[in-house]
């Protein structure tokens, strides 16, 4: 983890978007969180909703409104089940989409992990009210590559770029 060492630590929310999880069960949630903290990054806000598009965007916008938080990183939601309805808020939200982001995750995942199943996967990050939001699926292991291969490489470069 050391390789990701933040440069100029940013201050970040967590979302989880979930009709099952909870604190204890939030494996994904719990993964993100430590992996910014590892890296040198804060956590000021950590919560779970379910796959509901109000709860959804209100958690977003609570993010939003809380100048400090720099970074916000979801979780869950982001398949093509009918109650998959993340991809769909944050896209209706973001300013600037980084496509490139979604287009790796899937390609990472493809190459590292699970093969053409990384079609299913609608990954999505850009920004908002000076803020950037990062959008992954739910399972640990997804979250891991997202995290380990995209976000902690470039969260300090983005949040810098952003504030410019």
């Amino acid at each position: 983890m050391s390789e990701h060492i933040a440069k100029q630590p940013v201050t970040c929310c967590v979302i989880t978007v979930s009709d099952t999880r909870t604190a204890e069960t939030d494996k994904s949630g719990l993964t993100i969180k430590d992996m910014l903290q590892l890296a040198g990054h804060q956590v000021i806000d950590y919560q779970i909703v379910t796959d509901d598009r109000s709860a959804i965007q209100t958690a977003i916008h609570k993010g939003l409104e809380q100048l400090e938080i720099e970074a916000i990183l979801l979780n869950g939601g982001t398949g093509i089940s009918k109650r998959d309805v993340t991809y769909e808020v944050v896209e209706a939200i973001l300013e600037k989409e980084l496509p490139g982001f979604g287009e790796l995750f899937r390609y990472v995942s493809y190459e590292y992990d699970i093969g053409s199943a990384a079609m299913l996967s609608r990954a999505i990050a850009g920004t908002a009210n000076d803020t950037a939001i990062f959008s992954m699926p739910g399972s640990t292991g997804a979250a891991k590559v997202a995290m380990k291969k995209l976000i902690l490489p470039q969260l300090s470069h983005i949040v810098k770029e952003i504030q410019k």
